[in-house]
């Protein structure tokens, strides 16, 4: 199983072209058998994008949503106690950003690999990435 940060998740259902050919061919195996994770605060994050209009969609955001984040595409992580406890591990210095510190949390709290560009998250070797 793989989790998927709120860029990458977004990249990969709107099939932009950020993601490489190897990327897009690991996804379609894991999607395949139910092995593609989302950490809950991704859903907040796309609204928050899609409310700034960084996030342009060609139907109604309600719609987009229910197809990105339908079981048959991604397995929705909770933020959990278990999340919040990995949360309560990670160094001060790590990432500002609360959205970004709870995905890593996410990554950590259930031993999964996490697909990220993010340079910070990557730098920072908190979470197991997604090769």
């Amino acid at each position: 199983m793989v989790l998927l940060d709120t860029h990458f998740w977004i990249w990969w259902v709107m099939g932009q072209a950020e993601l490489t050919e190897a990327e897009r061919a690991g996804l379609r195996a894991a999607a395949e058998s139910g092995a593609v994770a989302l950490s809950a605060i991704s859903l907040w994050e796309a609204q928050m994008l899609y409310a700034r209009r960084r996030l342009e969609l060609t139907m109604p955001f309600d719609t987009w949503l229910l197809q990105a984040a339908a079981p048959s595409v991604v397995r929705i992580m909770p933020l959990d106690v278990a999340v919040v406890l990995a949360l309560n591990q990670l160094p001060a210095s790590f990432h500002g950003d609360p959205a970004d510190r709870i995905i890593a949390a996410t990554a950590r709290a259930h031993d999964l690999p996490l697909a990220t560009r993010d340079r910070a998250i990557r730098r920072s070797r908190v979470a197991r990435l997604w090769a």
